[in-house]
């Protein structure tokens, strides 16, 4: 599966693929990579936002 795909699944943009292992220790690890990948994405607004309002 390629990276995009995965990341529109990550952020609810896509329907996750029917053919994914169902297994608990993949969706903990899925669970997981989300929550990384949010915290991430809301740290690089922060530096953004301190970046461009400097005082």
């Amino acid at each position: 599966m390629g990276v995009w795909k995965q990341l529109a699944e990550y952020l609810y943009l896509r329907k996750p693929d029917p053919d994914r292992p169902k297994t608990n220790f993949v969706k903990y690890m899925h669970g997981i990579n989300r929550l990384s990948l949010l915290l991430f994405i809301v740290a690089l607004i922060i530096l953004i936002i301190r970046l461009t309002v400097k005082k």
